[in-house]
């Protein structure tokens, strides 16, 4: 397990620091000349990236239980939800939160992730479709994350899962979000044995030095992070509230171990490893793994990504780990 990036020559151009299979993927997407999402309206980056969601993904996995349910949010708006289990059994639960730049995304773009996440861990896995920017701004994912967590953790049972064993997990703004309910449970006293952190966002300004070494990605731009997060911020102070920037929050003291699985060639990389600091410098256990040469997304390209299936399968191990299904 390697933690740092100290190896990577500051100046190293990004695209020479890619896997092969990987460069080859970010070619084919350059070929095929699509329009990026912030170039898009909202509504149609939001269909833009449902639509090739799946194209590099491994088949979906058959699963003894796929079920869609609603959970009311504090303002009865009710937040659609799909469980995922292997088996009829009691299991121990997964709360997952889709990424997308709190604008994109949904139930449907992660659910080869969430099966495959369910089938190799053999925990039931709930995906969260929280509502999206720009529509609803700051925080209403993060209050619709947190009702939906409240539920799980408290009314799991009549949903024949083991509330007591509990993961929270998600990518991206889905990583955010799951940090922020990793908190916010230990606030509230509710058990949480791991929160799963797919190389989140943490920080109130995109300002770090992978930022600065990625502004034109591959794939996750600055133009498209500046997009995602005008839709979703109201002003600039919302930035400054740790439900944006976990990183910025008073103190993780208590809070759930941590997996944290973050992309060499991504401009959040650096936010995600000072977040695994800021919580190892509090005393929480962190298995922190950074996979060479890849970018922001490929743990959903499975396809033609070795790396996306070993990160897979690592998360399922710590999955498994924490909550002994």
């Amino acid at each position: 397990m390697k933690e740092t990036l100290a190896a990577v020559a500051p100046g190293t151009p990004a695209a020479t620091r890619l896997t092969p299979k990987m460069a080859s993927v970010v070619e084919r997407m350059a070929r095929a000349g699509h329009p990026p999402l912030d170039k898009q309206t909202p509504d149609e980056a939001k269909a833009s990236y449902e639509k090739g969601a799946g194209v590099l993904e491994v088949p979906k996995p058959e699963l003894a239980r796929v079920e869609d349910f609603t959970i009311a949010a504090r303002d009865g708006y009710p937040i659609p939800a799909r469980l995922y289990a292997p088996s009829s059994a009691v299991l121990p639960v997964l709360i997952y939160f889709h990424g997308g730049g709190f604008t994109v995304g949904n139930i449907r773009t992660h659910d080869t992730l969430c099966r495959v996440l369910s089938k190799k861990s053999g925990c039931a896995v709930i995906s969260v479709d929280y509502r999206l920017a720009p529509a609803h701004k700051f925080p209403t994912a993060s209050n619709d994350a947190w009702d939906a967590f409240q539920f799980i953790a408290k009314e799991g049972a009549s949903l024949g899962l083991d509330p007591s064993r509990l993961a929270v997990g998600g990518d991206s703004a889905g990583g955010t979000l799951a940090a922020v309910c990793a908190i916010l449970a230990r606030d509230a006293g509710l058990p949480l044995s791991l929160q799963l952190l797919i190389y989140p966002g943490t920080t109130a300004q995109q300002d770090t030095a992978s930022h600065l070494r990625h502004v034109d990605g591959p794939l996750l731009t600055k133009a498209m992070i500046d997009f995602f997060f005008a839709q979703y911020v109201n002003t600039p102070a919302d930035r400054d509230d740790w439900r944006f920037a976990p990183l910025l929050a008073d103190d993780v003291d208590g809070v759930a171990p941590a997996w944290i699985g973050l992309a060499e060639c991504d401009p959040v990389v650096d936010e995600g490893i000072a977040y695994a600091d800021k919580l190892r410098a509090a005393g929480v256990p962190v298995d922190l793994e950074i996979y060479r040469g890849v970018i922001h997304e490929f743990i959903k390209m499975g396809r033609a990504i070795p790396e996306a299936l070993q990160a897979q399968d690592d998360a399922a191990r710590a999955l498994k780990e924490a909550l002994n299904p």
